[in-house]
């Protein structure tokens, strides 16, 4: 049995270990605050197929491209929002390709990557997936596209940058440079540069977590801003004065292999 990790993962027990706890370790459900990620997906589709099936023999593809590959991705939309997600892509095409005078071939698109690493003795295998890798002037550069509506910078952005910063750097033998938000609703992007001390961070924050995983050390909460939004505040020692038992039935962690989801 492995042990699975993710940059969302990583980011609550960095926020608070209790919750961690609560939602990972016992898996207690949580209410989310998402909807249909429909239109999402079908966005990430098209994107992906006009960037992995163009020819490249051209300097870069006409709109009625991109439009073709928005027509094979919208079997599961309303009509409402095929005409909502169309107007997003266009958007896309005239902010970042219809400025440029040549589109360049990706070294990956909807990709996955593996790697491996050890921490304090402990093999992990990174296991990741990203949205678009680039080689920009000789430099790896990830392409995360983003279909919300909200446009400010994830928490988990710092994590997110040293995990893939230790993947890549094995995979590809040289290190992320940069990562770039762009946020397809408003055609807002934003780089990040990578630095080796988001790598550092991350391997002490999986060393500290794998640490607390193998000597059943207590997870206590940590209280903040974050605490507001939280859904286990009802079980919660740091907010409420006398929570709620429990629920019956957790999971038994079995010190194995861990694994690293990115």
């Amino acid at each position: 049995m492995t042990y699975k990790l993710s940059a969302t993962k990583l980011v609550t027990y960095k926020q608070c270990p209790q919750q961690y706890n609560f939602r990972y370790e016992l898996g207690i459900s949580s209410r989310s605050a998402f909807g249909s990620p429909d239109l999402g997906n079908a966005l990430h589709q098209a994107l992906a197929i006009a960037y992995r099936d163009w020819h490249y023999n051209d300097h870069k593809p006409e709109w009625d491209w991109f439009e073709s590959c928005w027509g094979v991705s919208v079997s599961k939309l309303s009509e409402v929002q095929i005409i909502d997600g169309r107007n997003i892509l266009r958007r896309y095409y005239d902010d970042f390709v219809a400025t440029i005078d040549v589109m360049p071939r990706p070294l990956g698109v909807e990709s996955k990557i593996s790697a491996k690493v050890q921490f304090e003795n402990i093999e992990f295998a990174l296991n990741g997936r990203y949205d678009r890798l680039d080689n920009t002037n000789g430099s790896l550069e990830l392409i995360d596209y983003k279909t919300t509506k909200n446009t400010t910078v994830p928490d988990s952005v710092d994590v997110q940058l040293g995990l893939y910063y230790l993947a890549l750097q094995q995979v590809y033998k040289q290190s992320l440079k940069r990562l770039t938000l762009i946020f397809l609703r408003s055609g807002e992007s934003l780089s990040f540069d990578v630095t080796p001390e988001h790598r550092e961070q991350v391997r002490s924050l999986i060393s500290d977590l794998a640490t607390k995983l193998r000597t059943d050390a207590e997870w206590k909460p940590k209280v903040g801003g974050h605490c507001d939004r939280c859904t286990y505040q009802k079980y919660c020692t740091a907010k409420t004065c006398e929570p709620e038992p429990l629920p019956e039935g957790g999971r038994e962690l079995k010190q194995v292999q861990l694994v690293l989801a990115v």
